[in-house]
């Protein structure tokens, strides 16, 4: 493509552009002017006028024809345009003008040229201005609050806010002297990237090294509105302004670029080949939803299925939305809500039998899967997921007895993924406990097939003949042809993702314990001024506590998400209410004199195996690195402000309610994301900010704290036995799915004892 041809694509673009968003603000010939405008950019390959990252808009103004004020209120709609112009014209844009010079990102403003003083007097001089002012006393206590350092150096050198105003702020720059004077009291502190400028020089002029004002100020929750973010849409914008240094707008536009790819790359979806997979997959929507059915879910008392006399006519299907994430037809959801009923009841229904019981994390885990299955085969053929293309109304779970249609799906997911994983183990062993004789869900209900209907290429008449004379013959062939499936994709099942991979460096480590615990601390080093930024201080105890409960604890995502709080001087809840409600509680005990744990059985995962011996789990917590003040801390005053004035969920775990989130209780995903949130923010080391403490991690979710207090115990003590105990497991299931206990860890532990002899001769 030449280079003509390229200008007058991209001016193509911008045309769309200009009519897709700026035509519906502003008046036809106003946008006709905007869209003349940016192309005579394009032509003479010149940026926009900007100064310090900013549009002037009023040059804009008297060349457009439009008032100023109504360009810089909807800055937001151009600024994007003028943005791409500048991205597309790169470093060989030559300005056409002085203002258009001054705007190019790749251009740092030059520093004020300050001369060093021959022979400073000892005292400054009214009305005699000193570049570099010789201070009036060189020893002094410093103090770690920003406004009173600010102020003690201003003494130091005889200065009123005033005269240090007119020597560090240039004519031309906005800051008002009120700003200024905000610092010097205290009211307010830098936050924007001109502010840290002025604080840079007042370090210069008072001889200071650089950085000393900047790491006395309270590290308060970072606006996105600081940086020059422009074509970034507003929740990334979010997510990604805390990882950016502080002179982000400053550097040339190559840099900029470079860290914003560092920062997506490996801070917000994780640098592994299973992430990028599941980015890809995450974008291709194909499921079926059952929003009226969840954990308990309710159907006919006696156990049969039947379909809306109505049902042709209610339930109107739409191809247009067979390639995303639809409702499920009223029928299948009637089919899938008796089977969540069958297996999550207390009691089963007359004349049918089970094995086992769902748990509710279990049945929405089902829920979901079953509904990728159905949405795969829902899905267009000609669309980006390629499904099968059953129309919605011909899903029924009477398919599932067809070795062709479980065929055809596996099939599916081995191509889109590249090779076939335990989740397709698990997916037929789902296949297997329905159709297993007596037990079986489906097997009990023949009634399913009469909804079956022929599908060319999957389903023939004669298999739905044959299944209607013998069900349970046909249901048997079925369970064999599973087991076979089965057998043989586990001889070629490949791990899809290393679960250690995100916390590699931590279980490398001689105590990984140790090494974890460097992220508390990293929290309390950025912990936010309380009476300046209350809710920021507020989540950042709540992060420390999440992770130094889940240190201590070793518990699951679900236990100590769903753990209940008794404040100081509350009677706490009896076992039994607990046992009732499958949660734990953290309490004040006064025979110990210390915040104690106290946890039910029946609420863990494996509450039957050998670990428990249908005791409750009690632990109490140690006061060490001041947990307990935290503790009270979060109890008597933070919680309350994330709480605000919605419900409390009693649980001691809340969420920032918002204007957008009234619900203060976590769910799996939302406390996921918390935890996530924690790591990429004070866990994954930046070398772009200098924030962070550990080198090399990358985001994860609370499960993979049992692997740090599983691998830790075991690189100490060598004991799978002891190891368990730590996450309240067996030896068997750390050996296969916690430690990370390598030969050289062995080989070392074996060593660290046989050395004590040759250090003893």
């Amino acid at each position: 493509m030449t280079k003509l041809t390229a200008i007058k694509t991209f001016q193509r673009k911008i045309d769309a552009y200009c009519e897709l968003r700026i035509s519906t603000t502003f008046s036809g010939e106003e946008a006709e002017a905007l869209r003349a405008y940016m192309r005579r950019l394009i032509e003479r390959r010149c940026g926009p006028p900007r100064t310090a990252g900013r549009t002037e808009w009023d040059v804009v103004a008297r060349i457009t024809g439009i008032d100023a004020r109504s360009l810089a209120l909807h800055h937001r709609l151009i600024d994007p345009g003028l943005d791409a112009i500048v991205r597309r014209l790169g470093s060989g844009t030559r300005a056409k003008n002085a203002s258009a010079e001054k705007a190019r990102p790749t251009i740092k403003s030059e520093p004020p040229k300050i001369a060093r003083p021959k022979a400073a007097p000892a005292v400054n001089k009214p009305g005699v201005k000193v570049e570099f002012p010789e201070p009036l006393f060189r020893e002094w206590d410093d103090p770690a609050d920003f406004a009173e350092a600010l102020q003690l150096h201003m003494r130091r050198h005889g200065e009123s806010y005033w005269v240090l105003y007119r020597s560090v702020v240039r004519p031309d720059e906005p800051m008002d002297k009120n700003t200024l004077l905000s610092w010097i009291e205290g009211r307010r502190v830098p936050r924007s990237t001109d502010s840290f400028d002025v604080l840079g020089r007042i370090e210069r002029r008072y001889h200071l090294p650089e950085g000393y004002f900047k790491a006395k100020l309270p590290h308060q929750s970072r606006s996105a509105s600081g940086f020059n973010l422009s074509g970034i849409e507003p929740a990334e914008r979010r997510r990604i302004a805390w990882h950016l240094p502080d002179d982000f707008n400053s550097l040339p536009f190559a840099k900029r670029e470079e860290i914003l790819d560092w920062v997506r790359r490996v801070i917000i979806s994780g640098s592994t080949d299973y992430r990028k997979f599941q980015a890809a997959a995450a974008k291709q929507r194909y499921a079926i939803r059952f929003p009226g059915v969840s954990y308990g879910g309710r159907a006919p008392r006696d156990g049969k299925i039947a379909i809306p006399a109505n049902y042709e006519e209610t339930w109107i299907e739409d191809p247009d939305l067979l390639s995303g994430v639809i409702d499920a037809p009223p029928t299948l959801a009637m089919e899938m809500a008796d089977l969540v009923r069958f297996k999550t009841s207390a009691l089963t229904s007359i004349g049918f039998q089970r094995n086992g019981v769902w748990g509710e994390e279990t049945a929405s885990q089902k829920i979901e899967h079953l509904g990728l299955m159905f949405g795969a085969l829902a899905a267009s053929k000609a669309g980006e997921i390629k499904g099968y293309g059953v129309p919605l109304r011909q899903l029924t779970f009477g398919l599932l007895i067809f070795p062709s249609v479980w065929d055809w799906y596996l099939q599916w997911r081995e191509s889109r993924r590249g090779f076939y994983t335990a989740w397709e183990v698990d997916m037929l062993r789902i296949a297997l406990a329905i159709t297993k004789e007596s037990t079986g869900w489906l097997r009990q209900h023949p009634e399913l097939l009469a909804r079956v209907q022929p599908i060319a290429g999957l389903v023939s008449q004669n298999e739905i003949d044959y299944a209607r004379e013998d069900w349970h013959g046909a249901c048997e062939d079925f369970h064999k042809h599973a087991s076979h499936r089965v057998k043989e994709i586990q001889r070629i099942a490949r791990v899809h993702r290393d679960p250690f991979e995100p916390i590699m460096p931590v279980l490398e480590s001689d105590s990984p314990v140790g090494e974890y615990r460097k992220i508390t601390e990293e929290i309390i080093r950025l912990m936010p001024d309380e009476e300046r930024y209350p809710r920021p201080a507020a989540e950042a105890v709540r992060s420390f506590l999440m992770l130094r409960l889940g240190l201590h604890l070793g518990l699951r995502q679900k236990n100590l998400r769903q753990l209940m709080l008794c404040p100081r001087g509350h009677m706490p809840r009896p076992e039994r209410v607990l046992e009732k409600l499958k949660r734990g509680e953290i309490r004040w005990s006064d025979r110990d004199g210390g915040w104690e744990v106290l946890i039910p059985a029946v609420a863990f995962k494996n509450a039957h195996s050998s670990f428990f011996g249908d005791k409750p789990f009690r632990l109490l917590l140690p006061d060490l690195l001041d947990l307990y003040r935290h503790i009270d801390d979060y109890v008597e005053r933070h919680r309350s402000v994330l709480l605000k004035s919605a419900a409390d969920p009693g649980t001691f775990f809340v969420k920032t309610v918002k204007t957008t989130s009234t619900d203060a209780a976590y769910d799996i995903t939302s406390f996921y994301e918390a935890w996530r949130l924690t790591i990429q923010r004070y866990g994954i080391y930046n070398p772009y900010t200098g924030r962070g403490a550990i080198k090399g991690l990358l985001p994860h979710g609370p499960h993979n704290v049992r692997d740090v207090l599983a691998t830790h115990i075991l690189k100490q003590t060598g004991s799978y036995e002891q190891a368990s105990y730590a996450i309240q497991d067996t030896a068997d299931m750390v050996a296969k799915h916690y430690g990370r206990f390598l030969p050289q860890d062995k080989a070392a532990l074996a060593a660290r004892i046989l050395n004590q002899v040759w250090e003893a001769a």
